[in-house]
């Protein structure tokens, strides 16, 4: 794709009228949000490839990657943390508990919230894909220094804050 605009994509002067560039002239390439979502599809559709030999869904993974390093979430907060619809992780969780990978439980002093927490068979699942999850990691990172990272997931961090709906 042609690299077409030099100018400031952030245009923030709250004291003269915002004159707004084009997305032509800013270009997809210049437009984060767009990076964004191609980063995560190719993402996505290389650990759903990956997957398939462990027999998981990338909602699977998520959920498992959440609890592997939570003690116990509520659905609400799993799906926040796994980035996936409410619905979807009710299924998802449906599944992981028959596979015997997860535990439900009703709250002692709420019993209309329930806490998800893995199992050993959940841990021993997730611990089979995390070499391949963090090898497609190392992939995406190759040639990005340590510095230019850390730099990278403080930036994703403020625009996290900017754009959150949750607290978590």
């Amino acid at each position: 794709m042609e690299e077409r605009f030099s100018g400031t994509v952030l245009r923030r002067n709250r004291e003269e009228p915002v004159k707004r560039p084009t997305m032509g002239e800013i270009g997809l390439n210049h437009f984060a949000p767009y990076l964004m979502n191609r980063l995560m599809a190719r993402w996505n559709a290389n650990m759903s490839e990956e997957l398939r030999e462990y027999d998981m869904t990338t909602a699977k993974m998520r959920a498992l990657a959440v609890l592997s390093v939570s003690s116990s979430v509520t659905i609400n907060e799993l799906s926040v943390f796994a980035v996936t619809e409410q619905s979807t992780m009710s299924r998802t969780l449906d599944s992981l508990e028959r596979q015997g990978f997860i535990r439900r439980q009703p709250r002692v002093e709420d019993m209309r919230i329930r806490d998800v927490s893995i199992t050993e068979e959940g841990r021993a699942a997730f611990e089979k894909v995390w070499p391949t999850m963090y090898d497609l990691f190392l992939q995406m990172f190759d040639s990005v220094e340590e510095a230019e990272y850390r730099a990278f997931i403080s930036t994703l961090h403020k625009v996290l804050h900017n754009i959150r709906k949750h607290e978590i």
